[in-house]
């Protein structure tokens, strides 16, 4: 009965969340969650260790376990139509606890709980999520790295994730964020609290810890490549040093928590010992009971049941159809009031990695020699993996630092108020002004938050999940103030707004 469920359980996930699952094992391949791999055989190595605990509760059909089955499905569906994989990652995990705790009851279900809930630690971040985390580990990092270095008598300054040393400049990418090495130390903090016999506060103390030792100990190797920059050369920044001090940083971050545990662990002393956890347990029932096999049946059959049709539902019904632009882009307009356009070509890899349907980037040009590039990126239906990618993640993959975000209402002549991200951003010295936004079905978004929940609220009640992304760019002078940019690109938009309305479907389509 029990490996019977299990396959039968096993088949249906896989078919219900095939697509999630298999985005989810291809993310693992990135070298910032290549510690998936091995966090299933983890868990799976925690839940053997709870093998005797588990054998003396009985196993009893609980009906809360639907609950928990009914939210995952619930997720299913916000991931499936709201095109977002994280949330069908989240549906799949809900789904698996649900079942474990109706086949298992309550007793039993607690005592694997704990390993259950590190699941999500093999979920790869939405791009969004991970750039912006990404960016601000950077940007802490970098400056605290900086604050060493000035304090061991280096002069450096910081702008951005760029450090200049004077003699050179150092720039804080990706890889130095300290984000791979983030939730691998999450994950042996939770490990060693699992095995660490203390008080709760103690054990969650020693979680929380991570955090603060992971960027530390990731600003001090900053600091320490910009220590040694000038005595060995690059060399300290890239290579097997750069490798070598990753994992370096690793190594002395897990000897910091085997102290903290140390430390933890002298006042007032206290262990459990295992006699005294087993006579626990064993309050809770007799050996290897077991609910009738009726029950197990019935609940096994409700929750097949749930799942199967929940698959069929979202093979069989099309949720969303396809809504073409009015016009084709590549007819907008060239001359625009003062501003000579002049259409710029997207290469295909890139096309094809933003999957989207019809686009255009123009360079414009007034007679003063000031330029703007407009870009509009039109998606007929967005799904998951094929939905718009904000510039907050590409033009940062690009190098660029964003700084000062902010989210403003704009009053356009002739056009009314519109609402933007203002973003400010700088590489290599260069400044630019953006502004971008979302048009979807008679709405400006301006985040990413907003874009899923609509569209997923409007494949449920409109079949329409089409929409586009507008983005537009100036660079500034040497001297010039961004307020002058700022009515530079107010005065295109008067112009160039009212006409992009022609192209793009509203509410009415």
């Amino acid at each position: 009965m029990v490996w019977g469920a299990a396959l039968v359980y096993a088949g249906l996930v896989t078919l219900l969340f095939y697509d999630g699952l298999k985005h989810m094992v291809k993310g693992w391949g990135s070298e910032d969650y290549s510690y998936c791999y091995l966090v299933p055989l983890v868990i799976a190595y925690m839940i053997w260790e709870k093998r005797e605990a588990w054998r003396r509760f009985p196993a009893e059909v609980s009906v809360c376990g639907f609950g928990l089955l009914l939210t995952g499905i619930a997720f299913f569906w916000m991931g499936e139509l709201g095109g977002e994989y994280l949330t069908l990652y989240l549906g799949a995990w809900l789904v698996l606890l649900g079942l474990v705790w109706i086949h298992a009851g309550g007793a039993r279900f607690r005592q694997i709980l704990f390993p259950l809930l590190m699941i999500p630690a093999m979920f790869p971040l939405p791009s969004f999520l991970h750039d912006r985390l990404s960016l601000k580990l950077k940007l802490l990092s970098s400056q605290l790295g900086v604050e060493i270095m000035q304090w061991a008598g280096i002069s450096a300054y910081r702008e951005g994730n760029v450090i200049d040393l004077g003699f050179t400049q150092l720039q804080v990418v990706d890889a130095c964020s300290g984000l791979r090495y983030l939730f691998p130390i999450v994950i042996l903090g939770l490990l060693l609290a699992w095995f660490f016999r203390a008080p709760f506060w103690k054990r969650g103390l020693l979680v929380l810890s991570t955090l603060p030792l992971i960027v530390l100990t990731n600003s001090a190797r900053i600091a320490a490549t910009g220590l040694l920059y000038e005595p060995f050369g690059s060399q300290v920044a890239e290579g097997f040093f750069h490798d070598f001090s990753g994992w370096l940083i690793f190594m002395v971050t897990l000897a910091m928590l085997l102290l903290e545990m140390w430390l933890l662990s002298l006042p007032g002393r206290r262990k459990i010992s295992p006699g005294k956890e087993i006579s626990g347990l064993q309050r809770g029932g007799s050996l290897f009971l077991k609910t009738p096999p009726g029950r197990q049946k019935i609940a096994l059959a409700l929750a097949a049941l749930l799942l199967l049709l929940t698959w069929g539902l979202s093979r069989g019904i099309e949720f969303r159809e396809k809504v073409p632009v009015i016009k084709p882009l590549a007819q907008f307009p060239l001359n625009l009031g003062p501003w000579r356009g002049e259409f710029q070509v997207m290469e295909q890899i890139f096309v094809d990695a933003l999957d989207l349907s019809d686009y255009f980037i123009i360079d414009y040009e007034n007679d003063k020699g000031q330029k703007i590039n407009f870009y509009t990126a039109y998606y007929e239906s967005q799904r998951k993996g094929e939905s718009i990618h904000s510039p907050a993640s590409c033009l940062t993959g690009g190098g660029w630092v964003f700084q000062n975000v902010v989210e403003t209402e704009l009053e356009i002549d002739g056009y009314g108020p519109i609402s933007v991200n203002r973003v400010f951003m700088v590489k290599n010295g260069v400044r630019q002004l953006v502004y971008y936004w979302f048009p979807q079905r008679g709405r400006n978004l301006t985040n990413a938050y907003q874009l899923k929940i609509y569209v997923f609220w409007d494949s449920l009640t409109k079949q329409r999940t089409d929409g586009a992304l507008v983005r537009l760019i100036t660079p500034l002078a040497e001297f010039e103030e961004a307020d002058r940019a700022d009515f530079r690109l107010r005065q295109f938009m008067a112009e160039a707004l009212p006409l992009l309305d022609q192209f793009l479907p509203g509410a009415d389509r």
